[in-house]
């Protein structure tokens, strides 16, 4: 139990970041859209590597269903505790948007209005977490201590270099559907950033099995 609790809680305080961080920034920013996507990337990192050093010792800190399927799928995860753990991000995710909103005095329940879709933005998506997972897969195969920053510091990059500011979770797309905030996406673009997501996972999967065979026990 301490392992779904340790998700269902870093998954709320990384959606709190990223849209907390966020709303603060379109406040702060003045219109400036780089600098308010500087803020809101910044803080972004820094709680996805304080979240992993902090959880990782209980539960692996996922906070991710594509990083919880990826291990159900080189069999590191049991299948059941997979599907515990990506209900516990799920429902973190959404207490982490609603607490964000009580903090900034905004409705909790929300719908975004903000649209994110096309094939520009679909392959970012698959870029996006194509690269987190063999960030995390290269790192646990010969540098394990190194996640946490490897993971902080990818998602930084990747807000600037893909078109979608790297969502690369679908328990983070679910969540920020429920945001009308600068961090939100509308929900008629959720499924597809999924599905590019989980593609993303399966093929680096894949590819790290065979890039790191030996290290990864294949």
């Amino acid at each position: 139990m301490r392992r779904y609790v340790a998700e269902c809680l870093g998954t709320a305080f990384l959606l709190a970041g990223v849209v907390g961080s966020g709303i603060m920034a379109a406040r702060l920013a003045g219109g400036n859209d780089a600098l308010a996507l500087l803020c809101n990337t910044l803080p972004t990192g820094a709680i996805l590597t304080v979240l992993i050093l902090t959880f990782g010792p209980l539960s692996g800190a996922h906070f991710n269903p594509a990083v919880t399927a990826a291990m159900a799928l080189r069999h590191e995860l049991p299948p059941v505790v997979a599907a515990a753990y990506i209900g516990a991000q799920v429902a973190g995710g959404i207490v982490g948007v609603v607490a964000a909103h009580a903090m900034f005095d905004l409705p909790l329940w929300q719908v975004s209005n903000t649209a994110r879709a096309g094939l520009g933005q679909w392959f970012a998506e698959f870029v996006a977490t194509f690269g987190l997972l063999l960030t995390i897969l290269g790192c646990a195969a010969r540098n394990p201590g190194a996640i946490p920053y490897a993971v902080g510091l990818y998602i930084m990059a990747a807000y600037w270099f893909t078109a979608s500011t790297s969502f690369a979770n679908p328990a983070v797309t679910i969540a920020r559907a429920l945001s009308d905030t600068y961090a939100g996406i509308a929900p008629s673009g959720v499924l597809a950033f999924i599905v590019a997501q989980m593609a993303g996972m399966l093929v680096a999967a894949l590819l790290a099995r065979w890039l790191w065979a030996k290290s990864a026990g294949a």
